[in-house]
């Protein structure tokens, strides 16, 4: 490990979802101590940091995203001893904690809504964002209409009538969700302060909810039409995502996070303008997640080119990042394949997450292929799940319980867990794949040990080999002297390669997807990639 080694630029960063890793007490639902639990597996993985989807107090109405106390633990989860505990654990390994920080809105059983709607002159009445009903056409309708016509990503209006007060909040996601005016000062101090309250505990750093949607235009201008299929995606959404102000902000959060060693934030941002909160390269976000492989099909062309496109568009500076499952989408491993095919697919996805220049960030369960799950309709917990079955199902399937064993609950606790296992558990588990070499598991502990040692893996720059890759994409990295060369045989048949568009000589075989038998072998010249085999090949200049 270089001795510059900085972990949210060098590491790999490990999503657990809290509710679903490791449930200590039997109650169904995982907690900190769970996760404590299973530090030595993340140690042996080999990951350097975890972040933890939110574990604040919350009534839950989007798990925990409706936070109602920024500074401590929902008892669900455990108390704020544990985990001060699971930090002081994590970090004894050498692994960081990164926390969920969720600052658009809070819960509406926050104290902070709770006065806010108590009256319309309540100190904090400003805090979050009320506005008068506008004029209803609807006669039946005597409390008016929303104030705009904004729609809320999880369906219906964005507008919540209060009848108390007689005004309506604005709410761009559950109606237990209101926003937070981020132009009122002290709204800005409050949420500082919370995360102070965390810095100073240890907590390595953030991941920002919805980063570029705090600052709503003041004006609150109705949102364009566009063509979509659900009520926000057939709105344009300028009045209230990427607005100026929204930067000026990441600044100022920056310069609070350097006043402490080696503390980093990551952004979640609509993929389009991911590039965009870097700032001059250095001084907004350290990170902000690209997204757009999510939504890409199993094709080296479309996929080669947002990498590119990506590339091209960070300031000079910038460090990129990379995810291809989380907790909002289905996963990867059942968006580009099944049964066998998934299989393949997943070594060569877990190549390229792991390869590519930037910092890759794993989903828990990813490493032993868990599938999407099938949840039936009467168990649909997610709130957009519900509005919208059959048409979209919901996240409920990505955050099932992770497989740890083929007993009871899958390992995961003794109680039955809150979301259904897959049926495959039995056969996708990790005790079950600690014992096999070839493992989905194993090639993951491998291919992260292997960019670990490796300076082109970690610091290396990034050139496409392939202008429009019909089967094969291919890319070289590069720093000091060390070269990487990574190809990825998207095809299910035999590919060709010719190692003169690397530059020709004797090349090292570092890791193969198909067989690691072969690992060591010296190539040169042109060869020959086996079905949706992901090989990295290693040359000292």
């Amino acid at each position: 490990m270089p001795q510059d080694f900085l972990w949210w630029r060098d590491g790999v960063i490990y999503q657990i979802y809290p509710r679903s890793f490791a449930d200590s007490n039997g109650d169904g639902v995982g907690d900190l101590r769970g996760i404590r639990s299973r530090l030595d597996y993340l140690r042996d993985l080999g990951v350097d940091a975890i972040w933890l989807s939110p574990i604040y107090p919350s009534p839950m109405k989007d798990f925990g995203y409706d936070v109602a106390d920024y500074c401590s633990v929902d008892p669900v989860f455990g108390a704020l001893a544990d985990f001060d505990d699971l930090l002081r654990q994590a970090h004894a390994r050498g692994i960081r904690v990164i926390l969920d920080m969720v600052m658009n809105h809070t819960s509406d059983q926050h104290p902070w809504f709770i006065e806010s709607r108590s009256s319309r002159d309540n100190p904090k009445r400003d805090w979050y964002i009320w506005r008068d009903p506008s004029p209803s056409r609807r006669p039946w309708n005597r409390h008016g209409g929303p104030p705009n016509n904004w729609a809320s990503v999880f369906g219906g209006s964005a507008w919540e009538f209060d009848a108390k007060t007689g005004q309506s909040y604005l709410h761009l996601f559950v109606p237990g969700q209101p926003d937070l005016n981020w132009r009122n000062p002290e709204v800005k101090q409050a949420l500082f302060d919370a995360c102070r309250f965390w810095l100073d505990r240890g907590v390595d750093g953030f991941r920002l909810d919805v980063a570029h949607m705090f600052y709503k235009h003041p004006d609150l201008p109705d949102a364009p039409p566009k063509l979509g299929l659900r009520g926000f995606d057939r709105q344009h959404h300028f009045y209230y995502e990427h607005l100026p102000e929204t930067h000026t902000l990441w600044k100022e959060f920056r310069r609070l996070l350097d006043e402490y060693s080696e503390r980093a934030a990551v952004g979640e941002v609509a993929p389009d303008a991911a590039a965009d909160y870097y700032g001059n390269g250095n001084d907004e976000l350290h990170l902000a997640f690209n997204f757009s492989p999510m939504g890409l099909p199993w094709n080296p062309r479309a996929i080669q080119r947002a990498v590119v496109n990506h590339e091209a568009r960070l300031p000079a500076g910038a460090w990129p990042c990379w995810v291809l499952s989380n907790h909002d989408v289905t996963r990867h491993i059942s968006r580009w394949g099944s049964g066998a095919l998934g299989d393949a697919r997943a070594r060569v996805a877990a190549t390229l997450l792991l390869t590519l220049r930037g910092t890759p960030f794993t989903y828990y369960g990813e490493e032993i292929g868990m599938r999407q799950a099938n949840i039936p309709r009467a168990e649909i917990v997610d709130p957009p799940g519900k509005r919208y079955w059959p048409f979209y199902k919901g996240r409920d399937g990505c955050r099932t319980p992770m497989h740890w064993n083929d007993g009871p609950h899958g390992g995961f606790g003794a109680g039955k867990p809150w979301l259904r296992l897959s049926r495959d558990v039995d056969r996708i588990n990790v005790q079950r794949q600690q014992g096999e070499p070839e493992s989905l598991l194993n090639f993951y502990r491998r291919l992260i040990a292997l960019r670990r040692s490796n300076p082109a893996l970690q610091r290396g720059s990034f050139r496409a080999l392939i202008d429009r890759p019909s089967d094969v994409m291919a890319y070289l990295r590069e720093v000091e002297g060390q070269a990487a060369l990574i190809c990825l045989n998207f095809a299910s048949d035999e590919a060709k390669f010719d190692l003169r568009l690397a530059g020709g000589g004797e090349w090292r075989a570092l890791s193969s997807s198909v067989t690691h038998s072969g690992e060591g072998m010296k190539v040169t010249g042109e060869m020959t990639l086996y079905p949706n085999e992901a090989l990295v090949l290693g040359r000292t200049a």
